[in-house]
């Protein structure tokens, strides 16, 4: 009885034992996206593509020996269930990092919790408020909101734009467009003559497009993610008006496009390469990997690639690079070797961090884009 219960003692401690270097060679990584809701668009893809990631990773061996178990969390869309959920994923289920949130919103109402917590945040959206001041945890993959705007400036000189009506969305991305377009309108000779807010979840908006057209705009800027974003083009061309339409670098997914229909032909916004990578030249450092992802989501999921999932897909090329360099699974070396990135292309452009700068990206990370014919192409310089 006594050998039976030792034997039953000692298989005991090397279940425990086993258990414990499978925790140890596993590295959890908490995601918190609105895969349903108004920002699906956004979070739909995002989602999809870390499970893919994630599962080419781990077929791999993971990195640097660990797995990566991904905790996904689906927020809709909602700041008040995104820190809920950071909450959670920070002090109940430990995770090593946070991916997203999808909405700036999101972000910035759990930018302090990953702070305090001291875990590495990856957001996959757009507002420079979540870099800007920096804060030492917290990273974001999209582009800039200031470098959009000013690559529309840009192209309005080009076309002899000078007086513009201006439409955003009540949340912090539109919050945050609007700021910027209205402080740097001046210094490129951009006059505001009207600015609208609308409601995200807004399914009629000829009202504020009419406001507009009263103003006699030379071009309209909307700056939304939302599908509310395409209703806006769709009632701005039902009551005539005609003006050069130019959209934020959240319209970045095919499905806004095939939701304003024919409406949405001409539309000029700054996005990333991903959305042409076919037309790239072959010496572009970008075209091998904006290719690969292109390739392999499409196959997998059957849908078109979106700006949005490569801003995931960036979020978890940088943790792993960040984990790479930082030789183990060290959280404070982790966030050390991420802030100190060089030159790791992604498809948001090419990343190079500093401890001043937690994005990466630079202004030649946007392409300025049209849609012809339904789908998106270079505009002609």
């Amino acid at each position: 009885m006594g050998i039976v219960r030792l034997l039953t003692v000692a298989v005991f401690i090397l279940a425990v034992s086993v258990t414990s270097v499978l925790a140890e060679n596993r590295i959890k990584v908490g995601v918190i996206l609105a895969v349903s809701g108004p920002a699906s668009f956004l979070g739909a893809p995002e989602s999809k593509t870390l499970e893919m990631m994630i599962e080419d990773i781990n077929a791999q061996g993971g990195i640097n020996g660990n797995k990566i178990e991904l905790i996904i969390k689906d927020t809709g869309a909602s700041p008040e269930k995104a820190v809920s959920f950071a909450k959670q994923l920070i002090e109940e289920e430990k995770v090593f990092a946070i991916i997203g949130p999808s909405t700036s919103g999101e972000t910035m109402a759990i930018k302090n919790i990953a702070e305090e917590g001291r875990t590495i945040l990856l957001s996959c959206a757009a507002a420079e408020v979540i870099v800007n001041p920096v804060a030492k945890y917290v990273f974001k993959t999209p582009q800039k909101d200031s470098y959009a705007v000013i690559k529309i400036f840009q192209q309005m000189k080009k076309m002899n734009i000078s007086k513009i009506g201006v439409l955003s969305s009540n949340t912090g991305f539109g919050k945050a467009g609007k700021e910027q377009l209205e402080k740097l309108a001046p210094e490129h000779g951009i006059q505001i003559l009207v600015s609208e807010v609308y409601d995200k979840a807004a399914t009629d908006l000829t009202a504020e497009v009419t406001k507009l057209k009263a103003a006699n705009v030379q071009a309209v800027v909307n700056w939304s993610i939302e599908p509310a974003q395409s209703i806006v083009i769709k009632n701005a061309r039902q009551i005539g008006m005609t003006v050069p339409i130019f959209q934020s670098h959240g319209f970045g997914n095919i499905g806004y496009v095939k939701a304003a229909g024919v409406a949405a032909e001409g539309v000029i916004f700054p996005a990333g390469r991903l959305l042409v990578a076919d037309v790239l030249s072959d010496t572009n450092p970008q075209k091998k990997l904006l290719e690969l992802y292109k390739k392999e989501y499409e196959s997998k999921y059957k849908e078109d690639v979106s700006t949005f999932g490569g801003h995931a897909y960036d979020a978890m090329l940088i943790l792993e690079r960040g984990i790479k360099d930082a030789g183990n699974a060290d959280k404070e070396k982790v966030r050390t070797a991420i802030e100190n990135i060089k030159g790791l292309v992604g498809t948001a452009g090419i990343f190079t961090m500093s401890p001043a700068d937690h994005n990466g990206l630079d202004i030649n990370a946007f392409e300025m884009l049209t849609v012809k014919d339904g789908k998106f192409a270079v505009l002609e310089k």
